[in-house]
């Protein structure tokens, strides 16, 4: 296939883009800067423009744009930059794929479109939750209505927490709980979604190719865990107690509302989609995807 992919230097489009090459897949990387290689070509979101000819033979794109949801405290102008960095980019890409008859738009999307789920599981027909991250997920996701309207295949990548060895959640804790300062979560029994950043991109793959699935896909790992339950395998895995609890008082008062969304409450999102269509998971329990991320 021939597939256009933005937010290709992330960490997960580093890994896709790679992933997609290694199995014989043409990619054609979009970047904010003028083209400098035969797999670039230039695009500006907030102007609508994309280098001509981008779209010539393509059989889909992947956008995976968009600012850290987690990288900064949400002041009224981060969460305005959340919303923006994901809707313009969708906006115009949802756009091009209609105009131009690419069959398919893979889009990302968050797990956090469930909102807290408590103890409840969440598939894809689970409705919408209440908060920001989920009104973020369900504009994001809207944006792509006129490539579905055009008769493209769309798919919604809900992403759970990536677990990757190259940065992200676990580039952070690793060093405290190195330190043996990590430890659980305000109770520790809210959900944690997570996903192995080789399932992640494998999933990607595994939709591409796949003609027949559509709508909202939950990227997740298969057996959904709590706060307590991650941070007692990662413990286990770099063999370093985790003696302390961050109080969700503090975590407020350092974060306020991100806190809340992020990190004290989660969705229990289970991968039905990809378990009804065949997908097999390398990695199926949040311990073996940890040591496979930490080489351990």
């Amino acid at each position: 296939m021939r597939i256009v992919v933005a937010g290709s230097s992330g960490l997960i489009g580093t890994s896709l883009v790679a992933h997609l090459r290694a199995t014989g897949h043409e990619v054609l990387r979009l970047v904010r800067r003028p083209a400098a290689a035969p797999d670039e070509r230039s695009w500006d979101p907030p102007a609508g423009r994309i280098d001509d000819g981008t779209f010539d033979g393509v059989d889909a794109v992947v956008n995976l744009a968009g600012a850290g949801i987690g990288d900064r405290p949400w002041s009224g102008a981060r969460k305005q930059l959340l919303r923006d960095s994901r809707n313009v980019p969708t906006e115009v890409l949802a756009g091009a794929v209609a105009d131009h008859g690419v069959p398919a738009l893979l889009n990302a999307s968050g797990i956090n479109y469930y909102g807290d789920t408590g103890s409840d599981v969440a598939d894809e027909t689970a409705p919408l939750g209440a908060g920001f991250l989920a009104e973020v997920c369900r504009d994001w996701e809207a944006a792509t209505a006129p490539a579905a309207l055009a008769g493209a295949r769309v798919v919604l990548l809900r992403s759970s927490a990536v677990l990757s060895p190259r940065g992200g959640l676990l580039g952070r804790l690793r060093p405290l709980f190195s330190l043996m300062l990590g430890g659980r979560i305000g109770t520790g029994e809210q959900a944690f979604p997570w996903i192995s950043l080789d399932d992640e991109v494998g999933a990607i793959r595994f939709l591409l190719e796949r003609p027949d699935v559509s709508g909202p896909v939950n990227l997740a790992g298969p057996e959904p865990v709590t706060n307590a339950e991650f941070t007692l395998a990662l413990s286990e895995v770099l063999r370093r107690p985790a003696p302390f609890a961050v109080p969700a008082f503090v975590l407020r008062t350092a974060l306020g509302q991100m806190a809340d969304e992020l990190v004290l409450t989660g969705p229990m999102a289970v991968p039905a989609v990809l378990q009804k269509h065949g997908y097999q998971f390398r990695h199926t329990t949040v311990r073996d995807a940890l040591a496979a991320a930490l080489d351990r």
